[in-house]
């Protein structure tokens, strides 16, 4: 699928993962919706590319559907990246034997998991209006997981159960958006040099990266948003979860 001239929302686009896809879909000529709670890094980043900024909640329907209808205004919908999420972690119970908070975790769900259902479901209903390219494509959607949807570390339970339903979640809405010709795909990455571990001493960064089998050392964003441009782009890819982390298998801790 041809990205060029189409247009292309990003969740979380205005940093990390989403700004490197937001640059990355903007080379191959799409005008990209970045969709984010960051305004000032998501304006700078809609000017630098030439596209959007959209100022929403992926947990909202109606700040969702403004981000869509915006896109669908500029030209036709054709890919979405969702890469919005959150991830602080907690014990089930900590060390004094209190539990886990429950807002919390219902919080990290809402955000990762039921978020970006919202953006897909609106989203493809949307794009299920395109006309159909070749074998009847309409357009391509790529979710972001993560490693811990397998192996969840101690202090992740509701981070691997958000990124676990987008694993879970992938195959049957692939199925769901055959009929109109939606692929649907998810990537989860391993230990990537975003700014959450920009914060982290130099020593702690290199002894993640030693944990990979190989390449020794953190993956990229840009990688990623490679990775992402190929499952948009790449017509026979569907309803798949691939992971990007070097090989990696997270210990408990």
């Amino acid at each position: 699928m041809d990205l060029k001239g189409t247009s292309a929302i990003v969740t979380g686009g205005a940093s990390g993962l989403g700004g490197a896809t937001a640059r990355r879909l903007a080379a191959d000529g799409a005008h990209v919706v970045i969709v984010d709670l960051q305004d000032s890094k998501g304006e700078a980043l809609a000017s630098e590319l030439s596209g959007a900024y959209v100022h929403a909640d992926v947990t909202k329907p109606d700040e969702v559907e403004a981000a869509v209808d915006a896109a669908a205004e500029i030209a036709a919908l054709r890919a979405v990246v969702n890469c919005a999420g959150i991830g602080p972690p907690a014990r089930t119970i900590d060390r004094d034997g209190v539990p886990h908070d429950l807002g919390h975790f219902e919080k990290v769900i809402a955000i990762n998991l039921v978020g970006t259902f919202n953006v897909i479901r609106l989203a493809a209903s949307v794009m299920s209006k395109n006309e159909p390219l070749e074998y009847g494509e309409r357009g391509a959607i790529v979710n972001t997981a993560s490693v811990a949807a397998f192996d969840g570390q101690i202090g992740q339970a509701a981070y691997s159960a958000s990124k676990g339903g987008i694993v879970g979640m992938t195959l049957p809405i692939a199925r769901d958006l055959s009929s109109v010709g939606i692929r649907v795909n998810t990537i989860a990455p391993g230990i990537i040099d975003t700014p959450l571990l920009a914060g982290l001493p130099e020593p702690a960064r290199e002894s993640l990266g030693q944990q990979v089998p190989f390449p020794k050392r953190l993956g990229r964003p840009d990688e990623f948003a490679e990775l992402a441009h190929l499952l948009l782009t790449h017509g026979y890819m569907n309803a798949e979860t691939v992971r990007m982390d070097g090989g990696i298998r997270m210990a408990p801790k």
